[in-house]
């Protein structure tokens, strides 16, 4: 694979990822939406259908790993970095990409995302949707440490099983190996995800909180910069304990 084809494959396919999992959680919480408060079992399979679109259309650019905790534990699993720069630099690019991309689908619904008033003149009575939310996670509790021990211990439940499936010759080449990573996302996202919001992924985290941050929300509030540092070391701490005990023991 070309440094080219890695790029623009992690580019589109991140960007696939996010507007499927940022469109779910706009669908479940704005106002105005179709399917709002369908809870949290569809923002799950929201999220592991973007990891199947996303990474059926990138693998035969860059092999569509479209998060660095995977990146990494396959890194530090075969020794191989010169090329490690360049999948992060495409699953942030595409993860910001996509967030845009999200905010422009739901475009009406943020614009009506309206402060708190009567009721009349077009005031919602409820107030304004918290928007973060939608874009990155956002803890439960604010426990740092036991929230970076939910990343790592989700993560690693993420990246050794994807490093597992390579040993069993018959997905790859059937092709359903994308479809058990999108399947075992799901699986995390319903049992691991509860008390962080599962980031799972560096990018699919960091990327779509720096748009939030500059994007003209109405209403949005905070972008929760004191709670951005665990979604991201949690995921490549996770990776990369992942790579060493899949080394280790396969």
């Amino acid at each position: 694979m070309s440094n080219g084809d890695i790029f623009v494959g992690e580019v589109i396919g991140t960007a696939i990822l996010i507007l499927f999992g940022a469109g779910v959680c706009a669908a479940v919480t704005l106002k105005h939406s179709k399917a709002r408060a369908s809870g949290w079992v569809v923002i799950a399979f929201g999220w592991g259908f973007g990891v199947l679109a996303g990474a059926y259309t990138a693998a035969p650019l860059s092999g569509g790993q479209l998060n660095p905790a995977v990146t990494i534990g396959i890194a530090v699993d075969t020794g191989k970095w010169d090329k490690v720069w360049i999948y992060l630099l495409g699953q942030m690019v595409g993860a910001m990409l996509g967030a845009v991309l999200a905010y422009l689908v739901y475009l009406a619904q943020f614009n009506a995302n309206v402060a708190s008033g009567s009721g009349e003149g077009g005031a919602d009575e409820d107030g304004p949707t918290p928007t973060l939310g939608i874009f990155s996670t956002i803890p439960e509790i604010d426990n740092p440490v036991a929230n970076l021990i939910t990343e790592i211990i989700a993560t690693v439940a993420l990246v050794l099983p994807v490093l597992a499936f390579g040993l069993t010759k018959g997905l790859g080449e059937s092709g359903t190996q994308v479809l058990i990573v999108a399947l075992l996302v799901v699986g995390i996202g319903l049992s691991l995800g509860g008390p962080t919001g599962y980031a799972i992924n560096p990018a699919r985290d960091l990327g779509p909180r720096i748009v939030h941050t500059f994007l003209p929300i109405p209403n949005k509030g905070t972008s929760g910069w004191s709670y951005a540092i665990v979604p991201v070391a949690g995921p490549l701490i996770g990776g990369a304990l992942a790579g060493v005990i899949y080394n280790a023991a396969f």
